[in-house]
């Protein structure tokens, strides 16, 4: 069980010492709840909220600068990601916070971050988003944004275009953003902050172009139908724009969600203040202090700086934490492994009928949310790793649970046999075409990463190939394979993160891991392994033509590697004993291992994520795992994570 510096001794002091990190990270109540971060944006968004509300706190603001000022590239702009490239949108939004904090435009920074943006054609370029959040503090004209209007709730289901056919994060977000397109409420912004200095012509003179979102003739002949719809606009009786707007409300009144907030997500939460504002809602109004609190509470508070998440993450860190701890297994975890379950399981949406029952709605609810609480929106990728988690702690005692979850995700199957994050059949790539859709995340359709995680829960609790929930998806994860064997990680960066959540399915559900696609991907991963002996992946391989770049070698992407390998029997192989040496070397005693660079991903090539716990528990998990294998010779895991 050697190889270089590779030791028992030492494995078993590194699963030991992350164990106990892990342990120590543990919630009283039995959860854990790791930081996520973005990239600078969702930050500058809660500045500029602040002053949108005339709701301004100096001191913290001027932490949130500091992080802001920290995370700027040499170049003077901001990235989407750590290490990426200067992000026009990104920049405009973090310089216009610095400002609202006070930052001169002599400054550096402030200079630098100006000529970058200008460099790169102005403000002008911004995204709709962007374009948005610039009309409502008066930066540029309305006619900079597409046209967007509320009365859409008026849609029939048959109708092209409803709120329906698009993902939930887009439902929350778009419904309290097209009432204030609707009412076009000016920002209080006290202190009368401006960015004319960031367009090549004064700001009401420029000419903002919209784009076409995918190239295609559709997409040309939406921007046609924008421009002919445009000068009706004033014509649309404001009896009807009203009803349209208190339908919107009972939308988002419906799902408010507490201290949780509307969706459980930044820029649907700060929709939904800025709509109460703009309507005349009092501070003291329970709706606004719960959408208040779940502001604050997402941000992430330090000595020195700082910044907001997107949102939280506490059930898809506990369960994850709970398959390593599971992995590592020692009598003295038990208490804290039951106290996890009971957390879970409380937490199990069982009543709730949410948004994805438009397309089942015969279906009984039985997933789980990401955050704390969000029981319109459980998904399933959630639900399958909890009740993984669950099935593994005690299969008998948590039995109940895990059928709910077994029913809900079984009936959660898309049509093609794969399986989408949060809804079903969400593929209205129409609507992908509209102008509004510049972001490119509109849709939530079916994808190889969820789709493996809902055949391995199938396989872990007893199901085989014979079964057509099963037998579809397996099919589906067959067609998504890239030419060059590896799959798309629709939720973590990137082909490590898809091809070992397919191998690990794969494996749980008894396929053949010899066979010629399986040993392509296993080929992949072996290619894909640095000099160092880890596995590196960048959030730029979300873009086809750079697939294969990499940065550094990243302890999470090493542990997906790893894993990966030896779901498809390679737990004896040289890449193996490499990756697993790598992971020994980079574990620091008292912290852990370090992800230096956004390990997942919210909206391909738009926006990132970095899961602070994936460091943690993925490469405990995998060491874990072979300890386990290695010396029983066992050739293949016996869960699906």
């Amino acid at each position: 069980m050697e190889t270089d510096t590779l030791t028992v001794e030492a494995l078993d002091t590194a699963i030991e010492d992350a164990l106990g990190l892990l342990i120590s990270k543990q919630k009283n109540d039995g959860h854990w709840s790791f930081e996520l971060e973005t990239d600078t944006t969702i930050t500058a968004e809660y500045i500029l909220l602040n002053h949108f509300l005339n709701e301004i706190d100096n001191d913290l603001e001027g932490k949130l600068a500091v992080y802001l000022r920290r995370n700027q590239n040499k170049d003077g702009g901001w990235p989407l990601y750590k290490g990426g490239e200067f992000n026009i949108s990104a920049s405009v939004k973090a310089y216009f916070a610095l400002k609202m904090v006070g930052d001169r435009v002599d400054m550096p920074h402030m200079r630098s971050a100006r000529e970058a943006i200008l460099a790169h054609g102005g403000a002008v370029n911004s995204n709709v988003f962007t374009r948005i959040t610039l009309a409502l503090f008066r930066q540029i004209p309305w006619r900079a944004v597409p046209v967007t209007r509320i009365e859409i709730m008026f849609a029939p289901r048959w109708f092209p275009i409803h709120i329906n056919k698009v993902s939930y994060w887009t439902r929350t977000v778009m419904v309290p953003l097209l009432i204030l397109t609707a009412q076009k409420p000016a920002a209080q912004n006290p202190r009368g902050v401006n960015i004319d200095e960031l367009f090549h012509k004064p700001p009401y003179r420029e000419n903002y172009k919209l784009t076409n979102p995918t190239g295609k003739w559709v997409g040309s002949l939406m921007l046609a139908l924008d421009k002919f719809f445009r000068p009706f606009e004033p014509l649309i009786p404001n009896l009807i724009t009203q009803k349209a707007i208190t339908l919107g409300l009972k939308f988002m009144e419906n799902r408010l969600n507490d201290e949780d907030g509307l969706g459980g997500i930044f820029p649907a939460i700060a929709n939904s203040l800025m709509v109460f504002d703009c309507l005349g809602y009092k501070n003291d109004d329970p709706r606004v202090v719960s959408a208040r609190k779940a502001i604050d509470n997402l941000l992430v508070i330090k000595d020195d700086e700082v910044y907001c998440q997107p949102c939280l993450s506490p059930v898809w860190d506990t369960g994850l934490s709970a398959h390593a701890v599971l992995e590592a297994s020692i009598k003295k975890t038990d208490d804290l492994l039951d106290r996890s379950s009971e957390w879970l399981k409380n937490l199990q949406i069982l009543d709730q009928i949410g948004d994805w029952a438009h397309r089942r709605k015969n279906l009984k609810p039985g997933g789980w949310a990401f955050q704390y609480r969000n029981d319109f929106y459980p998904d399933v990728d959630d639900t399958a790793v909890v009740a993984m988690a669950l099935h593994r702690q005690d299969p008998k005692k948590n039995a109940e649970s895990i059928k709910r979850a077994e029913e809900w995700i079984i009936g959660m199957q898309s049509s093609n046999g794969g399986w989408a994050a949060f809804d079903v059949e969400n593929e209205y790539y129409l609507l992908e075409n509209m102008p509004f859709a510049d972001h490119g995340a509109l849709l939530d359709p079916p994808t190889s990463d969820v789709t493996a995680r809902c055949v391995s829960l199938l396989g872990q609790i007893g199901y085989g190939m014979d079964h057509k929930a099963i037998s579809k998806g397996f099919s589906f994860l067959k067609r998504e394979q890239e030419k060059d064997g590896s799959w798309h990680g629709r939720w973590g960066t990137n082909y490590i993160y898809g091809t070992w959540s397919v191998l690990s399915a794969l494996n749980m559900v008894g396929e053949d891991m010899s066979a010629p696609y399986i040993r392509r991907a296993v080929n992949w991963l072996e290619l894909r392994q640095r000099e160092d002996g880890g596995w590196g992946e960048d959030c730029a391989t979300y873009w086809e033509h750079r697939k294969n770049t990499a940065k550094a070698s990243m302890p999470s992407q090493t542990a997906w590697a790893v894993l990966g390998l030896m779901a498809s029997g390679e737990v004896n192989s040289k890449a193996v004993a490499r990756g697993v040496d790598y992971l020994i070397n980079q574990n620091n005693k008292n912290t852990g291992w370090e992800d230096k660079y956004f390990n997942a991903v919210g909206f391909p090539r738009v926006f990132y994520l970095k899961y602070h716990g994936y460091s943690l528990y993925f490469p405990l998990l995998a060491l874990a795992r072979y300890r386990r294998m290695k010396p029983s010779n066992i050739q293949s895991p016996k869960f699906g994570i």
